[in-house]
């Protein structure tokens, strides 16, 4: 299985458990890997049979942009299944980085995998 990924995609969202969490709007930064047969693709040149992760981008974007959920578990959990049921990917592993949440320039977050990579 070939492996399409978006690195360090930034995006300010309402996230976190406290008072001041829900007021103000922090960065998350995504790492994101999906597993996808590019095969296809490659032997046609045609963005009809790629995984267009321009598209993908968007999405995840404007997902996050909207969200309000109070954990990151639960939106890192939320953004894997929205990749995997909307793009039809069968496998795909996201980093989450909530940067600065315990202190200044300090990385903290979570990296999941949902699905079958060799599907």
């Amino acid at each position: 299985m070939d492996i399409i990924f978006l690195g360090g995609l930034e995006i300010d969202t309402l996230i976190g458990i406290y008072d001041w969490e829900r007021q103000q709007r922090q960065t998350v930064i995504l790492d994101i890997e999906m597993a996808f047969d590019i095969q296809k693709a490659a032997e046609t040149d045609d963005i009809h049979y790629a995984l267009d992760y321009k598209t993908v981008s968007d999405r995840i974007i404007g997902f996050v942009k909207a969200s309000e959920f109070f954990l990151v578990e639960r939106l890192i959990s939320e953004i894997a299944e929205l990749i995997r049921n909307e793009f039809n990917v069968p496998w795909v592993k996201i980093t989450l980085n909530k940067k600065g949440a315990i202190g200044s320039g300090i990385d903290v977050g979570i990296t999941i995998e949902r699905g079958d990579k060799s599907a």
